[in-house]
């Protein structure tokens, strides 16, 4: 790096020291929940985490039998909030998920009786099985916020975090996310297999009954959440990280600073001004679990695949030709300088 981390830093911290205090006591109570139910998957805790914290959803990808559900229930368990899991499949309608309004024949009007979606965490299995219509319906509620039953808005509970997974292998009677959906999931975590130790470790946790086994580590509340995502807009982020963002961004649309060449033979459509937000709203929560109050290169740079892999569209001949789309986001962030 051209510059050190203090010249990064802002002259007198956002972030007072008591409040850097609770962030870290209450992450290591997440932390905790985590150890309990997970094996390994340390990239999968720092991504589910770090989402929470900065206010975005998750799309998991994995062959099955990779704890994609297992981990949204155990970020579930971990704050005392609602959770909802939503089983999609293709006859599942929008009003399913979303509410409905039901006719009571002894008042002789309509209530209305709201959908699982309304949780604080809503788990989507896979979410690939789920028609069009009905996926629509989720990514408008998680974008907006707010439902619309029988033409009246109902606001979603706050915080609001949506855990979508998919499975890769099986294609048959699935309705893939298109492209410009997927845009709409901050993070896309794809899961790989446990080392053999872990898998070793996760037999006996499951002959002893450590995973089933009621959670040790007590739960953060509610408001918890709310402090450490309003902690996590308070991040310093220096303008010069800034501009190391969007040149990363516009390397990945054929320009930035140091153009990459024949970059249009592997990609069609790079990274959109959001992939620049979630970027940064990721490395200010990286930050904070760091206990830092200001952002730093590396903070952009540790979850780039999660972030950028599925804002990319490859080519047909990238895709033919099997190109990565994670060999494409390193291609990209070894083009721009660090600041």
């Amino acid at each position: 790096m051209s510059t050190t981390s203090s010249s990064l830093a802002p002259q007198t911290s956002p972030i007072s020291y008591d409040d850097s205090r609770r962030a870290t006591e209450l992450l290591s109570h997440v932390a905790r929940v985590f150890d309990q139910r997970i094996v390994g998957q340390q990239a999968l805790r720092t991504a589910l985490v770090s989402s929470l914290l900065a206010g975005g959803h998750v799309l998991l990808e994995s062959v099955p039998g990779l704890a994609k559900t297992t981990a949204a229930q155990t970020l579930a368990s971990s704050i005392t909030g609602s959770f909802h899991r939503i089983q999609c499949t293709p006859d599942l309608m929008p009003n399913d998920i979303v509410g409905t309004q039901i006719y009571n024949q002894a008042t002789g009007e309509f209530s209305t009786q709201l959908g699982p979606v309304h949780a604080n965490l809503v788990l989507l299995d896979e979410i690939n099985r789920s028609s069009a219509k009905t996926q629509s319906a989720m990514l408008e509620a998680m974008q907006e916020k707010q439902t619309s039953i029988g033409g009246e808005m109902y606001p979603l509970p706050k915080p609001f975090m949506v855990l979508a997974t998919q499975n890769p292998i099986e294609e048959e009677g699935t309705y893939v996310l298109p492209e410009a959906q997927m845009d709409r999931f901050l993070m896309k975590e794809v899961l790989t297999y446990p080392a053999p130790d872990e898998e070793v470790d996760i037999l006996e946790r499951i002959n002893n009954g450590s995973m089933t086994a009621p959670l040790t580590a007590a739960p953060i509340s509610i408001g918890d959440v709310e402090f450490l995502q309003q902690l996590v807009q308070k991040v310093y982020v220096d303008t010069s990280i800034k501009q190391y963002i969007v040149a990363i961004i516009n390397t990945s649309r054929g320009g930035g600073p140091r153009p990459l060449p024949n970059l249009n033979q592997h990609v069609r459509v790079g990274a959109s001004p959001r992939g620049g937000i979630a970027l940064m709203r990721i490395a200010q929560a990286l930050a904070v679990q760091a206990g830092r109050s200001y952002v730093v290169p590396d903070d952009v740079k540790a979850l780039r695949h999660s972030v950028l892999r599925h804002r990319i569209v490859r080519t047909y001949d990238a895709l033919a030709n099997n190109v990565a789309p994670e060999a494409l986001v390193d291609a990209v962030f070894a083009a721009v300088p660090s600041p």
